[in-house]
């Protein structure tokens, strides 16, 4: 059941043209609140609109907000229908897309006559706080480099939500973005993985792309029941299409959480259990020993160097690198300085990529 309240719009804290976030009054207290402008139109100060409230009734963690689900004082015309491809699908706020697919598109074609992603690196991350650092590396040794960042729908579905994009969009760290099975807000929109990447290099004319979930992931303490399983299939997807994959591995020292500590049990089941191709695999080559083997023990211990190609690369000057962008990462609330090794084995596969890309300019 949702559960949902009547509130009145107090102030506008942010807009931009897909995104509100606006303060509400709700019974005499003020909340936090996001309105997504494709959805529901835009809020006014004194507008009266039903929110969804079920998150922070339930303490789970959505950055504390709640959801503009109506304005109720406000039903103007919201958007003007261009394509057929329905997301969120048989729901009372499915919304009307053009994809890259269909056939009214402009891009059909290029679509339809694809043949191969032709070595193309992709870097495939499990958790949207991957992105921030291997954009920023990218960038940072190579300005004119194309990148495009593919959003799939194993977390948050509107793409505007992401504070990191829009921030890595205004500072041209990425260049286009694609959202793909029910994500929506993309500048292209896909209707799955294949024809995201797909359209990637057809379409966006990209050099490296770069996939993950939207901010947040669902876990449930068990080996299967979490939403970053999609990386296995990802990475399946980038292989199938003849593009050259570059995973990355979920690793922590921070993490008190003994199945995320050091190389994370989702890390292992999707690169020993499920992934059926095999791929590069990127870890940063930390100065530190014992954390050094605590790494490389849950490799071998795991058999990951007999199926996958595994890399390490010196990314100690990723602070640096943050530092010169003026970008604030984090993961799990915690920072570069609290649990840099999870941003060192992101960016360690943007070193790779880096190096793939030299190696298939040259040939």
């Amino acid at each position: 059941m949702i559960d949902r309240e009547e509130g009145i719009v107090d102030k506008i804290i942010y807009e931009d043209k897909d995104i509100q976030e606006i303060l509400v009054i709700i019974k005499n207290r003020k909340f936090k609140a996001m309105n997504f402008i494709s959805l529901s139109g835009k809020c006014k100060i004194g507008d009266t609109v039903l929110l969804n409230t079920t998150a922070i009734k339930l303490k789970l963690g959505t950055g504390g907000y709640h959801y503009v689900i109506t304005n109720l004082d406000d039903c103007e015309k919201i958007q003007e229908k261009k394509g057929h491809i329905m997301k969120l699908r048989y729901t009372p706020l499915q919304i009307a897309i053009q994809t890259m697919e269909e056939q009214e598109s402009p891009y059909h074609d290029a679509i339809k006559n694809f043949k191969s992603l032709q070595g193309m690196p992709v870097i495939v991350g499990s958790l949207h706080s991957m992105l921030a650092p291997v954009a920023a590396l990218l960038k940072y040794y190579n300005p004119h480099l194309k990148i495009t960042y593919i959003m799939s729908d194993g977390s948050s579905l509107p793409i505007s939500i992401s504070k990191s994009v829009r921030e890595l969009k205004m500072k041209k760290l990425i260049d286009n973005t694609i959202t793909f099975g029910h994500a929506f807000g993309g500048d292209y929109e896909a209707v799955n993985i294949y024809t995201a990447l797909i359209g990637a290099k057809e379409i966006t004319k990209c050099d490296i792309a770069i996939v993950t979930m939207g901010p947040g992931i669902v876990g449930t303490a068990t080996e299967y029941g979490f939403t970053g399983i999609e990386q296995a299939s990802i990475i399946d997807a980038v292989n199938t299409l003849q593009g050259d994959s570059i995973a990355i591995p979920r690793i922590s020292f921070a993490d008190k959480r003994k199945r995320h500590y050091g190389l994370s049990h989702h890390s292992i089941t999707i690169f020993s259990k499920l992934i059926k191709t095999s791929t590069t695999i990127s870890f940063p080559r930390l100065k530190d020993e014992v954390k050094m083997n605590i790494i490389k023990d849950k490799i071998i211990e795991n058999n990951l160097n007999e199926k996958h190609n595994i890399q390490y690369r010196n990314t100690e000057e990723l602070e640096k690198i943050l530092e010169y962008f003026d970008i604030k990462v984090s993961t799990m609330a915690r920072n570069y300085f609290q649990d840099s090794e999870f941003f060192q084995s992101a960016a360690s596969a943007g070193k790779i990529a880096l190096e793939k890309l030299k190696e298939r300019m040259n040939l």
